[in-house]
């Protein structure tokens, strides 16, 4: 990605869904992964970023959605590698604004931290490579090195800083899939994602068993999406989920971030799938359940789900683009 020095930049990022999870860094200052992980950046949500740096601040400042942020931290670790590079020593002010639903299991961190990433390079003149813009997503948020590509994409957790980046999937043949995201709750979680890897990494008894099944869930479904079976793929996706939920409710204290409208959706996929009507969901770390359907079914699925939860809760999206670089 090439950009021109000035002090602002502006930038677009989309979330993401994976598809194969991340659950646990073995490098919390790095955010170095346990395992790999595959996504589907998805059209609909996403966050606008602008940075600005300015000599005249006394600490770097973030704003989401208007409201000034009093943890930086994550922040911090991107601007600070920014100024690395760059030579920059001036603070910035971040300000982001999300068209997905924050801390309740949209991603939401995916899409803000890939654009702020790229908005704070380009503010810096900086003339990075997609792969090292991912590195540097990285730092804020592991599944934000994701979202600097569009479509699928897998992300390789690697060793050190320069070997854990991710990667746009090529020889793609699955093309036709939408997501339906039903909207449970929006509410900020009890336990965030950063805690509740941690304390899986740390006490689950399965932790290890998880990361074999992760590797071989990584070659299984990109043979699906090589040889566009909707079928693997949805039932990867869907056993993924549930086995890295599963980790949450054998850590020390167990937690959940299941809800009871969370059941319902997996029990409305369970009994579509029963009568014909083929689709697959997926839960991140958060209550929302995202749904796995293709043309010839999208339909008859956001029916049944407008119905249970109304048709305002349900989102439909699609495959998304890439990173942009607005003009400031």
């Amino acid at each position: 990605m090439t950009t021109s020095a000035n002090n602002q930049g502006t930038a677009i990022a989309h979330t993401n869904i994976a598809l194969v999870k991340y659950w646990g860094k073995i490098d919390s200052e790095l955010t170095l992964p346990y395992t790999g992980s595959l996504s589907l950046t998805l059209d609909k949500f996403y966050t606008e970023t602008k940075v600005t740096f300015n000599e005249e601040l006394s600490a770097d400042k973030l704003v989401v959605d208007g409201i000034p942020q009093d943890n930086v931290n994550k922040a911090k670790k991107v601007l600070n590698r920014v100024r690395q590079l760059s030579g920059i020593e001036s603070f910035a002010k971040v300000e982001s604004a999300n068209f997905v639903p924050t801390s309740a299991g949209f991603a939401s961190s995916a899409s803000a931290f890939a654009a702020m990433a790229a908005a704070s390079a380009s503010a810096a003149g900086l003339q990075l490579s997609s792969k090292d813009l991912s590195r540097l997503a990285r730092l804020g948020s592991g599944s934000a090195s994701r979202s600097v590509f569009g479509g699928f994409v897998e992300w390789l957790p690697g060793t050190d800083d320069e070997s854990s980046y991710a990667y746009p999937l090529e020889d793609v043949v699955l093309t036709d899939i939408f997501v339906l995201a039903v909207n449970i709750s929006s509410k900020k979680k009890q336990v965030s994602s950063g805690e509740g890897m941690k304390r899986s990494a740390s006490t689950s008894p399965y932790y290890a068993d998880w990361q074999k099944v992760v590797a071989e869930d990584l070659i299984n479904i990109k043979h699906a999406l090589k040889t566009d079976d909707f079928s693997l793929l949805g039932q990867i996706a869907e056993a993924n989920a549930m086995r890295m939920h599963s980790l949450t409710l054998s850590s020390l204290p167990p937690f959940t971030y299941f809800e009871p409208g969370t059941l319902k959706v997996i029990k409305l996929v369970q009994d579509l799938r029963s009568h014909g009507v083929e689709c697959y969901y997926t839960i991140d770390a958060g209550p929302n359940v995202k749904v796995l359907v293709q043309s010839n079914n999208l339909e008859a699925v956001k029916t049944a789900l407008s119905e249970q939860f109304g048709a305002t809760k349900i989102s439909e999206a699609k495959p998304g683009p890439e990173i942009e670089l607005l003009d400031n």
